[in-house]
């Protein structure tokens, strides 16, 4: 049997970025994703993936930036937020727009090494996992400031919800089409994350937690520990704690 004629493992591998002043990264990201795409069509493990950008509104170069790219390349796909939809809402037009069977967030200053893909697959398949999250190995990178904020909220979210994940937050998210069916979430802020991970863990999903090396952002600025993005964080924590709260576990012997 040729190689061409063996079935990938998994139809289609979308992978999304949510995007706001990301010229200097945009190229270099897309060109990342798709040299590992491309290795994991050869390996088997896909058979086809989209790369899909979701630009929120820039207001430098990072829209027309996309769009030479998807000219470029039928693989990049483009959504254009007229207004500005903050994190929150730039993941849930990613979520709605890509069409694989596997999805993967993460973010344009790519927080990881791409060829980490290999063994979340690879892992996603043996332990039959529908998530595979990622955590931060080594912190230290990213200053001392955002390192408490972090370890904070992470403690926040699990006393508040019931649920241990080490990094809820960290833009490494490997998902199963069948969380996406069952899993809506609400949050326009960066909230968003740890919301998904405490619904989908509710009603029964699997996730396995895998530690990756961490490479901090070097261009462009994050605005993920202002301090309107935390306020907006601990209300909207506030507003679902109870919707959150009463999520229970879905029969999911059929989805299987």
């Amino acid at each position: 049997m040729s190689p061409t004629s063996i079935a990938a493992n998994f139809a289609k591998l979308s992978i999304f970025f949510p995007m706001w002043n990301e010229q200097d990264y945009i190229r270099r990201t897309i060109g990342f994703a798709t040299e590992i795409c491309e290795v994991l069509v050869a390996d088997g493990e896909i058979g086809d993936y989209e790369l899909v950008i979701v630009d929120d509104a820039s207001t430098d170069d990072t829209g027309p930036i996309a769009d030479a790219l998807a000219a470029e390349d039928p693989h990049v796909h483009v959504v254009h937020h007229e207004t500005n939809r903050k994190l929150g809402g730039s993941i849930k037009t990613g979520l709605a727009a890509c069409t694989g069977d596997i999805v993967l967030y993460t973010d344009a200053d790519l927080p990881f090494d791409m060829a980490e893909l290999s063994r979340a697959f690879r892992i996603l398949r043996n332990y039959e996992a529908d998530i595979i999250s990622a955590y931060r190995l080594d912190r230290t990178g990213e200053g001392l400031r955002r390192t408490v904020y972090s370890f904070v909220y992470n403690g926040l979210v699990t006393a508040g919800f019931g649920v241990r994940f080490r990094d809820i937050n960290f833009a490494f998210k490997l998902i199963r089409r069948r969380v996406l069916d069952h899993v809506q979430v609400k949050s326009e802020g960066s909230f968003i994350d740890a919301e998904f991970m405490i619904r989908a863990s509710r009603m029964g999903f699997q996730v396995v937690q895998i530690g990756v090396d961490y490479f901090p952002r070097t261009r462009g600025v994050s605005t993920l520990s202002s301090a309107g993005v935390i306020r907006t964080i601990l209300g909207e924590m506030r507003d679902l704690r109870h919707e959150l709260k009463s999520v229970r576990p879905l029969d999911l012997d059929g989805d299987r």
